[in-house]
């Protein structure tokens, strides 16, 4: 698999070499020309000391580095805009693409609880825009605009890592915790879906899940899904023991197909069909996320039916109850009373939960929300600059 970047009218497209696995870097070492052990020392660098620019790589002859700066490209995004929640624990940046297009990534920050030892996520996406139009959904307001390459998906993780690296984190009012400066876990829960582009997006986990690259291990991983048949079975063939999240958010046909047109192509049955067998596969439990919508969703009735329809999985479903971000889309979260109830109800029915903690509501962390406030930004102020002058009176 070759991933091409910038190209100009004079010269061949430049490799983007985060797309790249090590077997691959070699190969196209070899086609340079170049010992295949050049290719692990540039990986080295990428991956280990996570440099971008050729020059800093020292052991790599003067020549040799001129050559790849001329072919070759380190992860091509620019950085447009960048939001940090009050707390310091939610950072969020918006970034652009070689072509253009605009893209979020989200780093959570969780400082040590108990004996639990301090967390960096990354939240990437996987796509340009998105396909499947859940109304609750900034990004599936947007429609689709094209996948990202494996490059791009691993450069979102590179560039906060980088951040880490250069300015360790320490959690505020916890005096004594150690600081963390890499990334410990990287969910796939940002712009797009990410099983609507399979073949990136598992090429992008083997990149920063090998031993001689990023090194992140599998189980730290989470893949999350509006819920694909095809995509869930074949993602249970893949002997990686990634975790599986689908997005649930309703407990009957009616109801989903509501706020997520996605099921009127794959009604629950179909995706608890293939929840089945990917629990055959891999022995492996499922998150079900509930995105909990004030007035919709939440009702204990509701809450019986998510019961009924999960206890058959038994200890493989646990469900993350999500209090709605507050969207375009005009829902609102439930209050806590209702929150409580809802989570009571199906512990009844013998299904673990959990609530996510909301993070980064000053910001509007929730994917596709600051995308929308800077292309709206930009319009405005583009439909400003062409407003005529007023004719002053002379």
């Amino acid at each position: 698999m070759s991933i091409r970047g910038k190209t100009t009218e004079t010269s061949a497209p430049q490799q983007d070499l985060f797309g790249l696995t090590l077997t691959q870097l070699e190969v196209w070492f070899k086609e340079l020309g170049e010992p295949p052990y050049r290719a692990r020392q540039v990986y080295n660098w990428i991956y280990k000391h996570l440099v971008t620019d050729f020059e800093a790589m020292s052991d790599l002859p003067l020549r040799l580095r001129q050559r790849l700066a001329r072919e070759a490209t380190i992860g091509q995004v620019i950085v447009r805009s960048e939001q940090r929640s009050k707390d310091d624990r939610t950072r969020k940046i918006l970034l652009e693409l070689a072509d253009g297009r605009l893209i979020e990534s989200v780093l959570m920050l969780y400082p040590p609880l108990g004996g639990s030892s301090a967390r960096a996520t990354v939240c990437v996406s996987s796509q340009a825009g998105c396909a499947f139009g859940c109304t609750f959904c900034a990004t599936g307001q947007m429609g689709f605009e094209r996948h990202l390459s494996a490059g791009e998906i691993v450069a979102q993780v590179l560039h906060f890592a980088r951040e880490l690296r250069a300015a360790p984190w320490r959690a505020r009012g916890l005096p004594g915790s150690q600081p963390i400066d890499h990334i410990t876990n990287l969910v796939f829960m940002g712009m797009g879906e990410p099983l609507h582009n399979y073949d990136n997006v598992l090429h992008a986990l083997r990149i920063l899940n090998s031993a001689e690259g990023f090194n992140l291990g599998a189980r730290h991983m989470t893949i999350s899904t509006v819920g694909l048949p095809h995509g869930i079975r074949r993602l249970s063939q893949e002997g990686l023991q990634v975790n599986l999240a689908i997005s649930l958010h309703a407990p009957n046909d009616e109801l989903r197909a509501q706020t997520m047109p996605v099921n009127r192509k794959y009604p629950l049955a179909e995706v608890l069909a293939a929840c089945q067998d990917y629990i055959a596969a891999t022995r492996r439990q499922i998150t079900f996320e509930y995105v909990l919508l004030a007035g919709v969703n939440d009702s204990p009735a509701c809450a019986h039916q998510l019961g009924e329809l999960l206890s058959p999985l038994k200890q493989y479903a646990h469900v993350n109850c999500i209090p709605v971000n507050k969207t375009a889309a005009g829902y609102r979260p439930p209050g806590p009373e209702a929150i409580r109830r809802f989570r009571e109800i199906l512990f009844e029915h013998g299904v673990s939960n959990s609530v996510r903690a909301e993070r980064g509501d000053d910001i509007d962390a929730a994917c596709g929300q600051l995308r929308t406030r800077f292309v709206t930004q930009q319009r405005l102020a583009a439909a400003f600059s062409r407003r005529p002058e007023p004719v002053r009176p002379q």
